[in-house]
């Protein structure tokens, strides 16, 4: 099993995705959207992007910890990663999200459960 998204609405009403690993782990998460449809375009640009190298941006905490962000080509961060602990692990999640941000499964949380 591959990984998916999964959209959510916040509690201020806003829209925001992550990026979840076959293992259900967070690999990526989004910023806040006001409407659906620009999380879903967040969710394409992911799609699109996360192969790409050249999209990943290493940063650090201000304690140290690697962390990464992923770009669309206008240089906008479309998601960012937890704090790793070693540039290691922080490799790794570059090469989970280039996994599995192509994805096409997207399960939706917005929506009441029956």
């Amino acid at each position: 099993m591959s990984g998916w998204y999964e959209l959510s609405k916040s509690s201020t009403g806003q829209f925001r995705f992550v990026l979840k690993a076959a293992n259900a782990e967070t690999i990526l998460t989004s910023e806040l959207y006001t409407s659906r449809s620009a999380a879903e375009n967040g969710i394409a640009a992911v799609q699109a992007n996360s192969p790409l190298d050249e999209r990943y941006e290493k940063k650090s905490t201000r304690d140290g910890n690697p962390y990464f962000n992923l770009k669309a080509a206008n240089h906008q961060i479309i998601g960012s990663s937890e704090a790793y602990s070693s540039e290691t692990a922080c490799a790794k999640g570059i090469a989970s999200v280039k996994a599995n941000g192509p994805t096409k499964t997207i399960k939706d949380k917005t929506l009441p459960v029956l």
